[in-house]
């Protein structure tokens, strides 16, 4: 598929409109009902929200809330990442603003614990959704990409905690049960988030194969990542071995194992979860 081919946009299309979609229902259903608040400005949004009401009696738009805030990080996300990528954002943003407004919700279930585990668990579908159409949901998330880019690791934990202050202000006004079960719906969303999207995880493959410069010749195409070759003595058989070492972000490694498995069936693969790397570490720029 084309990268700026037509299917190639209507799959992007398609998957942040039902991020979008999944994200509105999302709140409207188990956010609601439990009376959680989600991470990112979405929180924020529901937040103010409920500050106009309870204290000023004033009732007014999820939408005009959401996109308020989230114009100058998508003002700094079009300079600074991407054009492509923030615009789709932008649809992201104003279609879940509408849909939020607009669709009805569901009962489902009164279980708060419940609701927190489930509902955070598709927050971060919903985000999902997105960031592999390379796009977002806005708000922190667009401050997370920011920093991701810049610095090759994840920031979903620093969103994290960014997220618990704004719930420590809410349990301070409305209660720390409400506070504390949206810790739960945080948390959950994040951990799910960190296993669905592995752009900036990082893995490392030692490759022992005798057709090393053929594989090295697939992670330079593949992946344009660099690597190292050792020459050493198989202790079994006393012959003459070669190991490539490479780190490769983790959503590139299991496609590159396949080629490397196609072009070598015998080749011995160690694949190791990377923690932290110092170093330059290429990472692919945004449209």
């Amino acid at each position: 598929m084309k990268k700026n081919g037509f299917l190639h946009h209507a799959v992007r299309f398609t998957l942040v409109t039902l991020g979008a979609a999944l994200m509105a229902m999302n709140i409207n259903t188990l956010v609601h009902s439990a009376g959680l608040l989600p991470g990112g400005f979405s929180g924020i949004t529901l937040l103010i929200q409920e500050v106009f009401a309870n204290f000023l009696g004033i009732t007014i738009p999820y939408s005009l809330f959401y996109w308020t805030l989230n114009i100058i990080p998508a003002v700094i996300c079009f300079r600074t990442v991407g054009k492509n990528f923030t615009l789709y954002s932008i649809y992201m943003i104003i279609i879940s603003g509408l849909l939020t407004d607009f669709i009805p919700g569901m009962n489902i279930t009164d279980d708060i614990l419940l609701c927190a585990i489930f509902g955070g668990i598709i927050n971060a579908t919903a985000i999902s959704l997105c960031l592999f159409a390379g796009a977002t949901s806005g708000g922190t998330d667009f401050i997370s990409i920011y920093i991701s880019q810049k610095t090759g690791k994840s920031a979903w934990g620093l969103i994290f905690g960014l997220n618990c202050i704004v719930l420590f202000i809410a349990g301070l006004l409305f209660g720390w049960d409400r506070a504390l079960y949206s810790i739960i719906f945080q948390y959950s969303s994040t951990q799910v988030l960190n296993l669905l999207y592995k752009r900036y995880n990082k893995t490392t493959l030692l490759i022992i194969s005798d057709k090393h410069e053929e594989i090295y010749k697939l992670i330079k195409t593949l992946t344009n990542h660099d690597a190292t070759l050792f020459t050493g003595k198989g202790c079994f058989e006393g012959a003459e071995r070669h190991m490539l070492y490479t780190v490769v972000s983790s959503e590139e490694a299991s496609g590159l194992i396949k080629e490397i498995k196609k072009e070598d069936q015998n080749a011995f693969i160690n694949v190791l979860q990377t923690k932290d790397l110092m170093g330059r570490f290429f990472v692919k720029s945004r449209d």
